[in-house]
């Protein structure tokens, strides 16, 4: 006998792009987003019945989409996402949920002669901001906030050596190495009620994102790593000191591997070690680390 266990739907990649226009300053600011929306609730007769009377169409989904996003702000996306999803349970009573994952891709100002241009942008990196905001009705809302796809990449600073060995190992230590990796970060924030709570927070998005942004790189640069994992705790750390509110944050760190390359082969030229200057970027198989980092409670401080 079946039974349906879980079901949500609605509509993934929606291409939405917001101009603000500010006629005083007489500068535009521009905020270009991926949106996914997905709703939970009495629907499971749309699935086990053929009746689609629960169904709220993803046409609508995707239309309420841009309507929500011409009469509301879209910045921060944390504001405009917990909008947006606590929109469906409000209009609908039979939906109870709604996730909403927000992409905002980056677009940096351009400068010319020195001077920010009033309305023109590059795409400087495949960096973006990415939020994931759940509503469910009586709970409030969860809300997750993201740095995906920051490629950084130092070329000394890096160690690597004290690790377990066995009959199956072959890597050897080093105590000098290139360190790569593609930054997947994320922090998730206390819990919120209302709409107007996470809204009176919207300064405080902003300048979190910024902070561990800032974190992020300033550690990856400075930090005299003894590997990935110790590197990437001292940045959840960090982030916890810096943002109160914030109860969790987690790391993704794909090792992105650069090889030296022995060409002594070739008339005894030297180019390992301290003589390394020409390495093989390997696509793959690589190292993929991750950690979750959480707030400990007061009484244990």
């Amino acid at each position: 006998m079946a039974s349906l266990a879980a079901a949500r739907y609605g509509k993934d990649n929606v291409r939405v792009y917001k101009v603000h226009r500010d006629e005083k300053k007489q500068t535009q600011t521009v905020t270009e987003m991926t949106v996914c929306c997905l709703l939970e609730g009495d629907i499971e007769t749309s699935y086990t019945e053929a009746d689609n009377k629960p169904v709220v169409a993803t046409d609508t989904v995707k239309n309420t989409i841009y309507i929500l996003a011409k009469q509301n702000p879209v910045d921060p996306p944390e504001l405009y996402g917990a909008i947006l999803a606590a929109h469906f349970p409000a209009k609908y009573s039979h939906i109870h949920a709604a996730h909403v994952n927000i992409i905002v891709h980056r677009w940096t100002r351009i400068n010319v002669d020195g001077k920010p241009h009033p309305h023109s942008f590059l795409r400087d990196g495949a960096e973006t901001r990415n939020v994931e905001v759940t509503f469910r009705r009586n709970e409030g809302f969860t809300i997750t906030s993201k740095i995906g796809g920051l490629l950084v990449l130092k070329s000394t600073g890096s160690a690597f050596h004290g690790f377990h060995r066995d009959e199956y190992t072959t890597l050897k230590e080093t105590w000098d190495r290139i360190l790569s990796t593609e930054v997947d970060a994320q922090w998730t924030w206390k819990r919120y009620q209302t709409v107007a709570q996470v809204e009176s927070d919207a300064a405080t998005f902003d300048k979190t994102f910024e902070a561990a942004r800032k974190t992020t790189l300033k550690i990856f640069a400075e930090d005299n790593s003894a590997s990935v994992q110790a590197t990437m705790y001292k940045m959840c750390e960090n982030i916890l000191a810096e943002a109160p509110r914030v109860e969790a944050v987690e790391y993704t760190l794909p090792n992105k591997h650069y090889f030296e390359i022995d060409l002594s082969w070739h008339k005894g030229l030297k180019n390992t070690g301290k003589d390394a200057e020409v390495y093989a970027p390997q696509s793959g198989p690589n190292g993929l680390i991750k950690c979750r980092v959480v707030r400990r409670p007061a009484s244990k401080l």
